[in-house]
Parts: C-alpha cells; sequence; structure tokens
C-alpha cells in the first residue's frame, strides 16, 4: 500500500508540475506557450523513462548501484560521432541535410556499436561482466581522446557549433525525432517490463539465478541490447545526460523499498520526469537561461554521487 501511495503521489507531484511549467507566466499567449512547452514536456517524459528503465536495468545487471550505462562509453561514442561528423563534412554541410536522417543514423550507429562489442564481449568472456565493464570504460576512454583530439584542429566557428550538439538540450528537439523515439522506447521499455521478473531474480545473484532457471547470458544479452538501445535513442535525441539515471534509480530504491523492477520502473520514471520539469524551470525563470540543464543535472548528480559514496563508506546499508 505503501508503495502504491508513493507511485500515486509522485503522478500527481508530475501534473501539478507539468501544470505549472505549461501555464506559468504566459502573459496571455497560453496556446503559443503550449505549443512551444508541450514539445519539451513530450522530451521530458520520453528521456526521464528511458533513463529510468535504462539505468535500473544496468544496475541490477552489474549488480552495482552507483554504475550507469554511461560506463559502456555510449556517451563518449555518441560524441565521437557528432565530431567525427563535423571534422569530415562541416557544419554548413550537415546543416544541408536531412536532420531526420542524421538523427536516425546516430541511433543507428550507436546501437549497433554498442551491441556489437556487447554480443562479441560477453561471448568472449562469458560470465565475466566486470571485465566486460572495464573494457566498455577503456573504450570511452578512447572515444574521449579520440574526440578531444579532432575537436582541439576544429576551426574555432565549427567547434562552436559543435558544442551546441554536445549538450543536453531541450529546446530544439523536433517533432517528428519525438514521434520516432517515443515508438521505440516505448517497444523497448514493453521489453524490459516483459523481462522484469526475471530481473528481480537476477537479484540474488548470477548463481542463484542460474540455479532457479534464468539463462543468464540470453538475459544479459536481451537486456544490455535495451539498454544500450535506451541510452543511445535518448542522447541522439537530446543529448548526454550522464547523472540522471544515477540520480533517479537511487532515489527510486530510497522511496519504493522493494527489488520488483515493474514498481521501480515506474517510480523512476515519475522521479526523472519530475526532476527534469524543475531543472528547465530553474533554467527559464530562476537563472534566466544563463545556465543550461546539463549544468544543472551534471552538479546535482555529482553531489548526490559523492553523498552516496560516503554513504556506503561510513558502513551504512540501502
Amino acid at each position: 500500500m505503501t508503495r502504491k501511495l508513493t507511485s500515486i503521489t509522485l503522478g500527481l507531484a508530475v501534473l501539478v508540475a507539468c501544470s505549472l511549467f505549461m501555464t506559468y507566466q504566459t502573459y496571455g499567449n497560453l496556446d503559443f506557450a503550449i505549443a512551444l512547452r508541450g514539445k519539451k514536456i513530450v522530451a521530458f517524459i520520453l528521456v526521464g523513462i528511458a533513463c529510468s528503465f535504462s539505468t535500473i536495468s544496468f544496475q541490477t545487471l552489474s549488480q552495482n548501484k552507483l554504475l550507469t550505462p554511461n560506463i559502456l562509453g555510449i556517451d563518449s561514442f555518441y560524441v565521437l560521432i557528432q565530431t567525427l561528423s563535423i571534422f569530415v563534412f562541416g557544419s554548413q554541410s550537415l546543416s544541408k541535410a536531412t536532420s531526420l536522417w542524421d538523427f536516425l543514423l546516430t541511433i543507428t550507429l550507436t546501437m549497433s556499436l554498442s551491441t556489437y562489442l556487447s554480443f562479441i564481449l560477453l561471448k568472449k568472456f562469458k560470465r565475466n561482466l566486470f571485465l566486460f565493464l572495464m573494457i566498455g570504460m577503456i573504450l570511452g576512454t578512447f572515444f574521449n581522446n579520440v574526440s578531444n583530439f579532432m575537436q582541439v584542429i576544429l576551426d574555432p566557428n565549427e567547434y562552436d557549433h559543435l558544442q551546441g550538439k554536445l549538450f543536453a538540450s531541450f529546446s530544439n528537439v523536433k517533432p517528428d525525432h519525438l514521434t520516432i523515439a517515443a515508438i521505440l522506447i516505448a517497444i523497448i521499455c514493453l521489453f524490459l517490463w516483459h523481462l522484469a521478473p526475471q530481473l528481480d531474480v537476477l537479484h540474488l545473484g548470477n548463481d542463484h539465478a542460474i540455479n532457479l532457471g534464468i539463462d543468464l547470458r540470453r538475459l544479459q544479452l536481451m537486456t544490455l541490447f535495451a539498454i544500450t538501445a535506451l541510452v543511445g535513442i535518448s542522447t541522439a535525441l537530446v543529448g548526454p545526460t550522464s547523472f540522471l539515471g544515477f540520480i533517479v534509480a537511487n532515489i527510486a530504491y530510497q522511496l519504493m523499498k522493494t527489488y520488483r523492477h515493474q514498481s521501480l520502473f515506474l517510480a523512476g520514471s515519475l522521479i526523472a520526469i519530475l526532476l527534469l520539469i524543475l531543472g528547465e524551470f530553474l533554467v527559464e525563470h530562476i537563472f534566466s537561461f544563463n545556465t543550461t540543464l546539463n549544468v544543472i543535472i551534471e552538479f546535482t548528480g555529482g553531489c548526490y554521487f559523492i553523498g552516496q559514496i560516503l554513504y556506503e563508506r561510513n558502513g551504512n546499508k540501502r
């Protein structure tokens, strides 16, 4: 009953936040404000759901609540794709290309490489998931170094254009991108929802899960594919949001007090949407666009991450 009440409270908080965000300081232009801000609300919902489902699933897979899917280097690969495209073709040539095809190509490349690496590495190292994660960190560092090298020798105007694409932005999301992202995220999240009972069993540990009839390698591959797809789609849609998933997953654990993934997915999604709306409200009405939502997320997430490490270092258990 407590978990249901918590979910209902979070749902009502999201509805109130959406209403306030849509109607605050419209100055009589409510229709224009709804058209402009409604697009952002949809983006908040999609990114919030994707971050929640992917991070909670990944933390169950890695059996570590301090890790996020970014350790696989997906964000770094996104940065490499954007840097390489501008380095080779230039921003003027890319501006003439159809943004929808650019969006689909980014998703396809990110998902393809991440899934291929996941399949090859898991096949090679079998149940050694932590070695797989270490290789993901190394690849992420490699992608960052290559990106930094190309960014150093870019034309300043090209570099400025690139930086605009590398920070999370909900203001420039296109409606056709939202439609495609919504369809893909809905399909993948339903798939993870279906896998939730098996992920519940995985909380007991790999050995116990195998003894209870779980095909561990198959579950790892299917879950990793879904995780990389969700991260790739949300990153291609608005840009990297590294710490958002970590924040919402850990708050969901503390609020729900359960290991049932369906409850955690729901609570985490609502928390993520609420945080994104509040963050954008601060950016627009408190800081007057002098900062970005990405900066607020990274700062808050970094502080929360350090707090969690200190909390567990003192011997506390969640």
